[in-house]
Order: structure tokens, then sequence, then C-alpha cells
């Protein structure tokens, strides 16, 4: 992937005759070892949109531009989200998940830069 991404920023910016990153940062991957992993890792991209100040706490679920509006919905999806939910009793149960952590996500957001090592 790292390769296909810095080919592509190569061509823009000999196009554009620019020099520098294209996007935000580098590409990087992270092994998910565990189911429990996976399942916070769910609730952080599903909570992405709100703790970056897209929408707002009530609009969450159902942000068009997001996968978590057909995790909560009992509707036909081209998402998978069979595994995912599997953990969980109900739909209700996992948008508890999701919600329980609304207030950590904002502070974790607003205090990332003050990271010092990348991990």
């Amino acid at each position: 992937m790292s390769r296909v991404i810095n080919s592509y920023v190569k061509y823009i910016n000999t196009k554009h005759k620019r020099v520098g990153p294209l996007f935000q940062g580098v590409f990087k991957a992270v092994l998910v070892e565990t189911d429990e992993q996976l399942l916070h890792l769910s609730r952080y991209i599903h909570m992405n949109a709100y703790a970056s100040g897209i929408v707002s706490e009530k609009s969450l679920f159902s942000y068009p531009w997001s996968s978590l509006s057909a995790y909560c919905n009992d509707q036909p999806s081209f998402v998978d989200k069979t595994f995912i939910l599997s953990n969980f009793r109900s739909i209700s149960d996992y948008k508890k998940f999701i919600s329980d952590q609304t207030n950590y996500a904002k502070e974790l957001e607003a205090i990332k830069h003050l990271i010092l090592e990348e991990t």
C-alpha cells in the first residue's frame, strides 16, 4: 500500500510542479490481534466523525459517510456487520457500546497533538 501511495504522490507532485507530502501523514498499519481490539477499533472508526467535530452526537448514528448507520439499522446493506454485531446481544447494545465513549473520544481528539512518540 505504501508503494502505491508514494508513486501517486510523486506523480501528482511532478504533474503540478510541487513538493512534499500530498496527504496528512504517512500510511500506518497496525495488526489487530484480538477480537476485543477489533471491537474497540470499530468503535474508534465509528466515533471519528463525532470526535473531530464533523457531526453532533445526535446525528452520529445517521451520518451518511459512515458505516455506523448500517450497523445500527436492521436493514440490508453491503456492509458485512455479522462478526462485530455477533459480539453483542442486540443492536441497542452495540449503540450503547459506541455511545459510552463519546466524551472520551472528544477528550482524546483534543489531546492527541500532545503525544510525544509515535507508536
